[in-house]
């Protein structure tokens, strides 16, 4: 197994949350395999979430931390996303972050077109991400068709050219005790290990 350069994401905007620890437990079993990790936290990014304006003729500068965020995300072969599903969807913090920096010429080119789509320009790049939810899964996919899920890799990372992208959903996360996270923790750090 070669090493690579991994780019963890923890979304969920508070300080501490199961998502944060299942970020660190990839990222520090991904080091100790000897993988070259970077960690962002999205708690300790300060920008402004809204877009704020329609369509791409015009956008706000960027702010530091979305700088660096785009920089991680160029500079890594694997991308990790934790974060979790809040009515259905993602974290307003995180979503503004995807808003904001995942821009025409940047994640994707709209002059040159494939059947229609503007070409993905972020190519080159493997993704995983680590899911949490209260929705048991047999719900999740009868009810919802697992529509955050489909999200996530279709409309987020494949529509960027991030592929392929693997994803991991655990529930129910709010009243699950030690029994329960042990073993999704063994999980995680396994895929730490492994660069996956």
């Amino acid at each position: 197994m070669s090493a690579k350069r991994i780019f963890v994401l923890n979304g969920h905007p508070a300080e501490t949350s199961l998502s944060r620890a299942f970020a660190e437990t990839y990222a520090q079993a991904a080091q100790a395999a000897g993988h070259e990790v970077r960690t962002t936290h999205l708690h300790d990014l300060d920008f402004d979430i809204d877009f704020g304006f329609a369509g791409y003729a015009k956008h706000k500068p960027l702010e530091p931390g979305l700088e660096a965020f785009q920089a991680d995300v160029e500079w890594a072969q694997h991308i990790v996303l934790t974060t979790p599903m809040w009515w259905g969807g993602l974290p307003a913090k995180l979503k503004g972050l995807i808003d904001r920096t995942f821009l025409p010429g940047w994640a994707y080119n709209t002059r040159i077109r494939k059947r229609g789509m503007p070409t993905p320009m972020l190519n080159g790049r493997t993704a995983r991400a680590i899911v949490t939810g209260d929705t048991p899964a047999f719900f999740f996919g009868l009810l919802y068709r697992k529509a955050l899920l489909r999200q996530i890799k279709g409309q987020i990372f494949h529509f960027a050219g991030i592929k392929p992208v693997q994803i991991m959903y655990f529930a129910p996360v709010t009243k699950a005790g030690a029994d329960k996270v042990k073993p999704w923790m063994k999980k995680v750090e396994g895929m730490g290990r492994r660069g996956i």
